[in-house]
């Protein structure tokens, strides 16, 4: 009986201890399904982060990106058709408005001692999602956010793109909705408050600046991720007016140099840096100034030939055309050289040299013309041709690759 009894004993605990060993199974995979449930459902809520591979961009830190040549390359230019661009418009739409050679578009920047990578718009948007990028400056800025704005909405489904301008400031703006990406474009050409801020009605005779005037529109800019500053096209007359007071009273003014204004109005820009720019969240960056084929004396030319009709680069090395002030340049970076050793980074992308090769690049007679040409101009094409922006795609395309080059860099 007492055996029985122990058997009986030893059952029981055995079966508690089952019961126990089950127990603990079922609340573990309880526990399992609802750790993958709650996984599934944040990933959906919340995609994990990429870790990108910068290695290729850091590969070429010791590499003169600037220092190059233009090579011929029918394979892997132009990096899109005008066709697929709907926003290519006005002064870099030379397709719709009559050229019929595509030769411009069909040339590689070559540096000296590496390869540019080739531009991948996924990655860049990849990279860029929650970010906004904004351009800053004249109308060649314009061209080249344009240039950007087409490279990357080739890879963007239809209702997941979209453009508009902001109402009542000079801005406007791309997104890419998918990625939260925005870039965008702000008309500034001075930089400062000047006469010429109206985005399409600045035609003017003077330029009247207020050289320490900066904050109506650089208050637009503060919450960027990235910060895209040109300013050379406006600063071409050889003086400008400063104006002392508001533009409602323009009588009272100093007549200066234009390398004198430049001086003013990049140091008014400087220290609105210092102040307002998060410089562990925002990049900063400066594309210099482009050349414009106007002289065709310069490239061997007779009489008065400019870019019209050109259809192949400049092969003489080393080439400069009158119209870009190496002066001009120097004062740029020595601002940015200030800025610098302040602790404030801004890159310069030097595309200065590189443009002065492509008088075959520019719109000349093939743009939207905003008012009636005179038979006197019809006469002489010359007369009306742009040799100052570019057509797109072509050479902004290669701005952008090296700018994002720079922006895909690990960041120091």
């Amino acid at each position: 009986m007492r055996k029985k009894k122990q058997m009986v004993g030893l059952w029981d605990v055995k079966q508690l201890f089952e019961s126990i060993i089950m127990m603990f199974l079922i609340i573990g995979a309880l526990a399992t399904i609802a750790f993958v449930y709650v996984g599934n459902h944040e990933q959906e809520i919340k995609k994990p982060q990429v870790v990108y591979n910068t290695s290729v961009y850091d590969s070429l830190e010791g590499c003169d990106l600037f220092s190059g040549k233009w090579v011929h390359d029918n394979d892997s230019y132009p990096l899109y058709k005008d066709v697929e661009c709907p926003y290519i418009y006005g002064d870099f739409a030379c397709g719709q408005y009559g050229r019929m050679d595509s030769n411009y578009q069909r040339w590689r920047w070559q540096p000296h001692g590496c390869n540019l990578p080739r531009f991948n718009a996924i990655d860049v948007l990849e990279r860029l999602r929650g970010k906004r990028v904004i351009f800053i400056g004249d109308s060649v800025n314009r061209n080249q956010w344009l240039s950007m704005v087409c490279m990357i909405q080739t890879v963007i489904p239809l209702g997941l793109k979209k453009m508009e301008k902001v109402h009542g400031v000079s801005l406007l703006t791309f997104k890419a909705l998918e990625y939260d990406v925005s870039i965008d474009f702000y008309w500034a050409p001075l930089l400062v408050e000047s006469n010429g801020d109206h985005p399409t009605k600045h035609k003017t005779k003077d330029r009247i600046v207020r050289v320490d005037s900066i904050e109506k529109h650089a208050r637009n800019w503060v919450n960027a991720d990235i910060l895209v500053f040109n300013s050379y096209l406006w600063w071409r007359m050889p003086t400008l007016k400063l104006l002392n007071g508001t533009f409602e009273d323009t009588d009272h003014y100093n007549i200066v140099t234009n390398r004198h204004g430049y001086r003013m109005v990049l140091k008014t820009w400087s220290n609105w840096l210092h102040t307002n720019i998060n410089h562990t969240r925002t990049r900063l960056y400066f594309m210099s100034m482009t050349a414009t084929h106007h002289k065709g004396i310069e490239w061997g030319m007779k009489g008065d030939q400019n870019c019209l009709n050109e259809t192949e680069p400049i092969m003489k090395d080393k080439f400069w055309e009158s119209g870009s002030d190496l002066r001009m340049l120097r004062i740029l970076e020595s601002s940015l050289n200030r800025l610098k050793a302040g602790g404030v980074n801004v890159q310069m992308i030097n595309i200065s040299q590189m443009t002065q090769y492509r008088k075959d690049a520019h719109p000349s007679i093939h743009r939207l013309h905003y008012s009636p040409l005179t038979e006197k101009q019809l006469s002489n094409p010359k007369s009306y041709a742009d040799c100052t922006h570019w057509c797109l795609p072509g050479v902004p395309d290669v701005w952008n690759e090296l700018l994002v080059t720079y922006i895909l860099r690990k960041r120091k």
